[in-house]
């Protein structure tokens, strides 16, 4: 498995449109064209456009940037190249690329994308569009209680008495809709926060209720590998190697041994995830060691190790199944809806014998990192791995794990009714 590097940058600022600073560009150069040999020595290009006023204006002209970019280059001749720059709003948490992976009712996800847009209100600094805010909420209210039916009645009957708690703290709840309404008519800025990110935990746990299984069909010749059809959740304590410990805990004393806990997403992957899932009950991570690049913390080959040959698996933005054996051109907009531009993304490395196909056991956890990524802030990889889930307790420790460190043990904790075996076919 390889990861790509980035050679120096070039910069150039311009002055812009009145009530805008400058217009600061970097031009960063790939050293890896393995995926895709480029017709132009050129790479992704990012636009940093800062406005110098306070207010929702400055915030529009930035987001109704042109994503178009025409170059010139002069070398045999004078020629032009398009880049296209993908939507940059991707997830950039394990946390809200898994709540966006979630298949469920249309009326939720409409209220869950109005809410996860006053996450990105509450970025801009000093005067905040609390009007725009208060707008955001009440649309989401009034689908939330207009669609009543047609949100309880998408949840499976033997769960429709947890969605009416679920769905009545929505409403009315200490971290509800309401209450959300009047923090931000409050214009505190902390408590919008905090009732926000309550108010988008129910409504995970409410889609989570609608999604019984997959949305789509496995391609037949697929159904022989183990598939997990929704969520799991791994647990691994890793041990350190060399005698080291961990940093304790806030309060807490040094530690030999540390916890992650890692979502796996069958929504999106579920060959991936399911193959992964079974190889931890049948115990080959246990005791596996683990190395460190620059970019990842990945673990041994495991040829020994029982797992499939399990094709690449990705799904796109916007799709409702997953491409197999094919990668995604970020440069021409395709996105996946789990993104590698993640810290703490979870995916399989490459097959040795193609990058069609997946490892059957050698899997890392990608430290992405901002200053060495590329196009939109986009990782030069992103597209070309299958991701199956995202570090969501136990980030923290990532970067302490050195090479050698050791899985002392892997456990499934959450997903088993979730995971189908072949041999139940």
């Amino acid at each position: 498995m390889a990861f790509t590097l980035s050679s120096p940058i070039l910069s150039f600022c311009s002055s812009t449109a009145p009530g805008h600073t400058f217009l600061s560009t970097h031009f960063t150069f790939p050293v890896n064209t393995r995926h895709r040999p480029p017709r132009f020595p050129i790479a992704p290009i990012k636009l940093h456009c800062n406005s110098t006023k306070d207010d929702t204006k400055g915030l529009a002209s930035w987001r109704s940037f042109p994503t178009k970019l025409y170059i010139s280059t002069v070398g045999h001749g004078t020629e032009t190249a398009v880049l296209y720059s993908p939507d940059t709003k991707v997830p950039r948490t394990g946390e809200l690329a898994l709540r966006r992976a979630i298949p469920a009712n249309a009326n939720m996800k409409t209220i869950q994308a109005s809410l996860e847009d006053i996450s990105f209100l509450l970025r801009i600094p000093q005067r905040k569009p609390y009007g725009t805010m208060e707008g955001n909420v009440k649309k989401a209210l009034k689908i939330a209680m207009d669609e009543k039916d047609s949100i309880m009645g998408s949840i499976p009957a033997d769960l429709k008495e947890k969605g009416s708690t679920l769905y009545a703290s929505l409403i009315d709840g200490k971290g509800g809709l309401q209450t959300l309404i009047k923090y931000i008519k409050e214009q505190d800025p902390d408590k919008v926060s905090v009732s926000l990110a309550s108010s988008l935990d129910t409504i995970a746990e409410l889609e989570l209720l609608q999604a019984p299984g997959l949305s789509f069909l496995l391609p037949e010749q697929y159904l022989k590998y183990p598939r997990l059809t929704g969520r799991g959740t791994i647990e691994l304590t890793i041990e350190k190697a060399d005698g080291s410990t961990f940093s304790p805990e806030a309060g807490g004393e040094q530690r030999k041994t540390a916890t992650i806990q890692v979502v796996l997403d069958g929504y999106s992957a579920p060959l991936t995830a399911g193959n992964f899932t079974k190889l931890v009950i049948d115990g080959a991570y246990d005791g596996a060691r683990l190395s460190r690049t620059d970019q990842a913390v990945l673990t041994e080959n495991g040829l020994d190790k029982i797992g499939y040959n399990i094709p690449l698996e990705i799904m796109p933005s916007g799709q409702f199944e997953p491409l197999y054996r094919t990668t995604l051109s970020v440069q021409d907009g395709e996105l996946p809806i789990l993104p590698l531009s993640v810290y703490g993304a979870v995916a399989m490395a490459h097959s040795e014998d193609s990058e069609d196909y997946s490892a059957p056991y050698q899997f890392f956890f990608y430290l992405y990192d901002k200053r060495n990524a590329g196009l939109g802030g986009l990782s030069f990889d992103e597209g070309q791995f299958s991701v199956f889930g995202y570090t969501t307790v136990g980030r923290d420790i990532l970067p302490q794990i050195k090479t050698g460190d050791v899985i002392r043990s892997a456990k499934l904790i959450q997903g088993q009714d979730r995971l189908i075996l072949p041999n139940e076919n």
